[in-house]
């Protein structure tokens, strides 16, 4: 049983995800706005309503990794070693996603289109925006639970706003670094950079809390 179960979830996964290849395929060759989800179906040999059991709102079909971003901080946050801070634990996150050249830290003429596409459209900008302030309020309550203070602890957001912003910042500024054709390095560079000088900031600020 657990063997079958295990398959329909690979099954569901591979759809979900070649659902999701097509529709940014086209999204990112016509524009957001020019897609609609019946021809996104149609691309995939899918139906409509199969298209909504996987992705709610057409703007999930697009930003389709926003979970693994949520389930990555909590795995750092909850396997972080004894004894560490968990801005430190956030600090070598972003380290360890730059070194592996992960999706989230890797830039590339497919990811340049991919947030010109954004760019482009006010709902995804829109929903970028509300994911973004999502992302800050998930870090602050996994903050605040990693140290067992109160979730709606004030310090435990003001970090997570600070990380969150931080980071939306040094992505531009290694994207900007790949427009200008500069090599993976230097974009690596310039999102550590960005990254570290902020880094110092947060923990200068939250100096004699838990946090740091």
């Amino acid at each position: 049983m657990s063997n079958q179960g295990g398959l329909r979830e690979r099954k569901k996964e591979a759809t979900r995800q070649a659902i999701s290849d097509v529709a940014t395929e086209l999204f990112v060759a016509r524009g957001f706005d020019n897609v609609s989800v019946a021809e996104i179906a149609e691309a995939a040999e899918v139906s409509r309503m199969t298209v909504f059991n996987y992705f709610p709102r057409k703007e999930d079909l697009f930003f389709d990794r926003e979970e693994e971003s949520r389930q990555m901080l909590r795995a750092a946050l909850a396997e972080r070693p004894d004894g560490e801070a968990p801005l430190m634990t956030l600090r070598n996150l972003v380290h360890s996603l730059a070194d592996r050249a992960h999706p989230f830290a890797k830039f590339t003429d497919a990811t340049a289109k991919f947030w010109r596409t954004v760019a482009e459209s006010p709902a995804l900008s829109a929903r970028a925006r509300e994911m973004r302030d999502e992302l800050i309020d998930d870090l602050a309550t996994l903050l605040a639970g990693a140290i067992k203070r109160p979730l709606a602890d004030a310090d435990a957001r003001l970090a997570a706003a600070m990380v969150i912003t931080a980071l939306t910042v040094a992505y531009a500024e290694g994207l900007r670094e790949h427009k200008a054709r500069r090599s993976a390095a230097s974009s690596r560079a310039a999102v550590l950079q960005v990254m570290e000088r902020s880094f110092s900031g947060i923990a200068a600020m939250l100096k004699d809390t838990p946090y740091v």
